[in-house]
């Protein structure tokens, strides 16, 4: 069950409207990283999760929390498009090279919405459910809802390089701010689970049942040997199990691939000198 309070989590009151900006803040909110991803992300993960119920509960602290910014944004969205209309595209985009690249304000903040925030991203491309990890192994997902805070971050940080309206940059130092609180939180839960299992997902999978020789090897598959210098090169895996191994020249293990020709009736190309043998199709009867 959820309630909704009026109030926002944060203050989201721009100085003045930019509905060019206004198309920007779109990425954060219906974008692959944006707050409609993680929201879904984490709440699929709490309510899918079978682990321990600190995980579920936390999961759903986070997931709830994400609700309410996204509600920030799609407040702040449609005051930046107050007295917004179409034919103040050009106005909102004097300069040619913003004009070329952004193309004024979103028609569809106009057309669609009504001066309105809309569940897609910067470009207009629908939010779908795709962008969203939700697998059933809690370090997989941790991990994935690391990088997803990492990438959410970053861009939150250049649409804040983006503005100088003194209202949207206080949202955004919020936003910012929460998301060092969520990377810190899904390190700290990803150490947790690692130190109760091994490293690697799954942790499950009998190891013995992998090819054991290339587990741990490292293998240069470009020119130059730069990589040879990385922590993953040498050195103690980091699941603790082995060694790192540098593979200067990987060598070939399987065999050279060599197809047999496809019967007659697939219409494949001929190969010279070969006749390839030919049956019947199939045929079906409808009782």
């Amino acid at each position: 069950m959820f309630y909704h309070v009026k109030e926002l989590q944060y203050t989201a009151k721009p100085d003045k409207p930019d509905p060019v900006y206004a198309k920007k803040l779109q990425e954060i909110l219906g974008g692959q990283f944006g707050e409609i991803t993680v929201m879904m992300q984490y709440l699929f993960q709490g309510w899918n999760c079978r682990g321990e119920q600190k995980y579920r509960d936390m999961l759903l602290d986070i997931g709830t929390e994400e609700m309410a910014h996204v509600e920030m944004l799609a407040t702040m969205i449609a005051q930046l498009l107050d007295g917004a209309p179409a034919r103040d595209q050009d106005e909102a985009a004097k300069n040619p090279i913003v004009e070329a690249v952004l193309g004024g304000i979103n028609p569809q903040h106009v057309i669609v919405s009504g001066l309105g925030a809309t569940p897609t991203d910067s470009v207009g491309y629908p939010w779908n459910s795709r962008y969203t990890i939700a697998s059933g192994n809690l370090l997989a997902d941790f991990r994935a809802n690391l990088n997803a805070e990492s990438q959410g971050r970053l861009q939150v940080v250049r649409l804040y390089e983006s503005t100088t309206d003194p209202g949207v940059r206080d949202m955004l130092s919020f936003l910012i701010a929460r998301d060092t609180m969520h990377q810190n939180q899904w390190m700290a839960a990803i150490e947790e689970l690692e130190q109760n299992q091994k490293a690697i997902v799954p942790s499950t999978f009998p190891q013995d049942l992998e090819k054991q020789e290339v587990s741990y090897s490292f293998m240069n598959f470009s020119q130059g040997e730069e990589s040879k210098a990385g922590r993953w090169a040498s050195g103690p895996s980091m699941d603790g199990q082995a060694a790192f191994e540098y593979v200067e020249i990987p060598k070939p293990m399987g065999q050279n691939p060599m197809l047999t020709q496809a019967p007659a009736y697939i219409h494949n190309s001929p190969v010279p000198g070969t006749t390839a043998p030919r049956k019947e199709a199939a045929t079906y009867t409808v009782q």
